[in-house]
């Protein structure tokens, strides 16, 4: 594993940072990074997040085989990514708790209500929230693959978030944005309620999110 140190420690350090910022407790979500074609880094099952260390790191392949160590019992997600999504690099799943609630709150919300917020459609575009799953389980990456590999930020069903990008940094950024977008609808609809911005506007913010290009912004 000293080959691919300086990818280990990245997972750390965004596993730290995430625990910090209250998107994961405890043995919480997982992360990992495709370094070859066939070759995936990603953080072990049933271990801490704000004390994992760099040698506890799992590889494994794209059948989600490893030769020592446990990977995560999630890695269906992340196989998931890998398969349909060419320039996917690294993949984080974490359980933001405001972006998390939305799915909780409103059963039968298909996206997080972007339309009232012009910086979360340039940023994000949509933010599908993806089918239950019970974790663990097969059908957690099934119920991904439609959105892939369009959509790079998603909200899981009463679980939690997934994104992923063409390097760790991409991926952190769009939980970060996911979590800080979802709280000021949250604001807003504790406020008063949401409003969302005339059609042509948003149709206006699409278009230049469409030249913006496919990455978290």
């Amino acid at each position: 594993m000293m080959k691919y140190l300086h990818e280990c420690k990245q997972i750390v350090k965004i596993s730290h940072r995430l625990h910090k910022a209250g998107c994961l407790a405890a043995c919480d979500g997982n992360i990992s990074i495709r370094v070859a074609e066939n070759i995936i880094l990603i953080t072990p099952s049933a271990r801490p997040k704000a004390f994992i260390t760099a040698k506890e790191i799992v590889q494994m392949d794209l059948e989600g085989n490893s030769q020592e160590g446990k990977p995560s019992s999630e890695k269906q997600m992340h196989l998931a990514v890998y398969r349909k999504a060419p320039k996917a690099k690294a993949v984080i799943h974490a359980h933001p708790p405001i972006a998390t609630a939305w799915s909780i709150a409103y059963p039968d919300l298909k996206e997080l209500p972007c339309d009232s917020c012009s910086e979360l459609i340039l940023a994000l575009g949509k933010v599908p929230i993806v089918s239950y799953a019970r974790p663990g389980t097969i059908d957690m990456g099934k119920n991904l693959e439609k959105f892939l590999p369009k959509r790079r930020v998603m909200i899981l069903s009463r679980h939690g978030s997934l994104t992923w990008g063409e390097n760790i940094e991409e991926a952190y950024f769009g939980q970060e944005r996911l979590e800080h977008s979802a709280k000021m609808l949250m604001y807003a609809s504790c406020l008063n309620k949401l409003h969302p911005l005339p059609k042509e506007e948003v149709k206006a913010l699409e278009e230049m999110r469409k030249k913006l290009g496919d990455k978290i912004l």
